[in-house]
């Protein structure tokens, strides 16, 4: 199991890189992650939502993701409520201390899931979530040290050194773990280390003496990979691309979901991607996309509350929305049954001609479909749907974006979608379709973009990683972790 000193050290990417080291040496091999809380999901077979890193992980062992992966999936809604998705679907809102009061049910869940993955696979990397030792939620643990403890789990713990104070880190952290638990740790590891690791080698002796612990390796900071970021506080890192001349402005909404959408568009030179808050911001680009969201309404509040209304309509390069981004550019939103929780109806931003209505069935599928949009007619769209509004177009002003042809395992014929009659403005509840190279290409090429010699690694992302990491654990460590030789 991979437990780290906080959230963000790392520990999801580190759990994918060693998923895929353990393929190489022929296991099979599953991710777990008992309890995650992120509005960026994907879909497992079946059609269920487990968080974007299980999926990553799962795409690193080379497997399907399923929901036994991810059997507790919290969403913050805002308003100090989110909602909780079990085992896939959706089971109910709730605010903070109700959700801990039902721990014991949610406990029998986490380890229902993590027995059948071990029976299925010759070995499990459990994923830890923020600190294993937050003093006031240890009684409620249902990610950390429990799940090590049940498993009788190798733990390895990981601090980022980047982040500063990686002796307080990961010595603290030993410090107030229950002997119990300090008895499964196998190791340290120290990441995100940049310069020679031989700088530290102080470091790792200092770490070793006072834990009586081994230091597994020093990993390196690894950059330009490409794996989608699961949670907003990436976005508070800073920019996500480099400059460039083709700059598309991204809304960054209240409980903004599924923003790894635009990875796709991040990744291509020339291009600029950037993450705004403000009006004055949509200044120099050349398109700006309203993402996804889990609470619609309150992001149109929030909207109108900055000034974007007027903004937008004056803006006059393209603007897109995804999913709940989309809901948000048509003319009329309403939430009768209170889905978002509060409920109520609130008027759209009137740039696509549709209206929306929540409803309580959540739709959660994997989706095929061809765009027929004016500049991308007939181009091959994969992706994925996570929405509980519906839609539809009220006049003829609009016109569909794609027309899917398969829908989880059947076939179907449906449209979806609206854009406005010159293309300009468009939306639909594709997540993902930006990773169509054709679409992608055509609409940035409408932006003014031209296509050039890609700037990316050309080495499978995920051999890269384990690459990096073995060679950091070395054979030692790679053993002591996984238990193999």
């Amino acid at each position: 199991m991979i437990l780290g000193t906080a959230s963000s050290v790392g520990k999801s990417t580190l759990v994918a890189a060693l998923c895929r080291i353990a393929v190489r040496r022929g296991l099979r091999v599953a991710p777990f992650k008992a309890q995650n809380m992120s509005n960026n999901a994907g879909i497992a077979v079946g059609g269920g939502e487990v968080g974007r890193s299980t999926i990553v992980q799962a795409e690193a062992a080379r497997i399907r993701p399923t929901v036994q992966m991810n059997p507790v999936l919290i969403k913050p809604e805002g308003h100090r409520r989110s909602q909780i998705i079990v085992e896939g679907h959706p089971w109910r809102s709730m605010d903070a201390l109700d959700y801990w009061q039902r721990k014991d049910a949610l406990w029998e869940i986490v380890t229902r899931n993590l027995d059948a993955l071990r029976s299925e696979y010759d070995l499990v990397i459990a994923e830890g979530a923020g600190s294993p030792v937050e003093l006031n939620l240890k009684p409620r643990d249902i990610v950390n040290a429990r799940v090590a403890t049940y498993a009788q789990a190798r733990t390895v713990l990981v601090g980022d050194i980047d982040a500063g104070g990686i002796f307080a880190q990961l010595l603290g952290t030993l410090m107030l773990l229950d002997p119990e638990e300090r008895a499964l740790v196998v190791g340290l590891l120290v990441n995100r280390f940049r310069g020679d690791p031989a700088l530290f080698t102080d470091g790792v002796s200092i770490l070793e003496q006072r834990s009586g612990l081994p230091v597994l390796g020093v990993v390196p900071w690894i950059t330009d990979l490409g794996l989608a970021e699961e949670d907003a506080v990436a976005l508070e890192r800073g920019p996500r691309t480099a400059s460039g001349e083709t700059v598309i402005a991204v809304i960054q909404l209240p409980a903004i979901a599924n923003f790894d959408d635009f990875d796709p568009l991040a990744r291509e030179p020339g291009v600029e991607v950037r993450y705004i808050e403000r009006p004055d911001q949509l200044a120099g680009a050349a398109a700006v996309i309203l993402p996804g969201t889990k609470h619609t309404l309150a992001a149109r509040r929030w909207l109108r509350e900055r000034g974007f209304d007027v903004a937008l309509s004056r803006f006059p390069g393209a603007i897109v929305g995804i999913c709940g981004g989309y809901q948000l550019l048509g003319e009329a939103i309403s939430d009768p049954l209170g889905v978002e929780g509060g409920g109520g109806a609130e008027a759209g931003l009137g740039l696509l001609p549709i209206e929306t209505i929540f409803e309580h069935t959540k739709e959660t599928v994997e989706v095929a479909a061809q765009a027929t949009m004016p500049w991308a007619q007939g181009a091959p769209l994969r992706g994925y749907e996570i929405h509980a509004g519906r839609s539809h177009i009220r006049s003829a002003a609009g016109a569909p974006v794609a027309q899917i042809t398969q829908r989880g395992d059947a076939a179907t014929n449906i449209a979806d979608g609206c854009h406005t009659q010159d293309g300009r403005v468009w939306g639909c509840y594709i997540h993902g379709l930006f990773t169509s190279p054709a679409f992608r290409h055509a609409w940035l090429q409408q932006l003014g973009w031209q296509p050039r010699s890609p700037n990316t690694n050309p080495l499978d992302p995920y051999e890269r990683l384990a690459d990096t990491v073995e060679e950091a654990l070395g054979e030692e460590g790679v053993a002591r972790l996984l238990g193999v030789t």
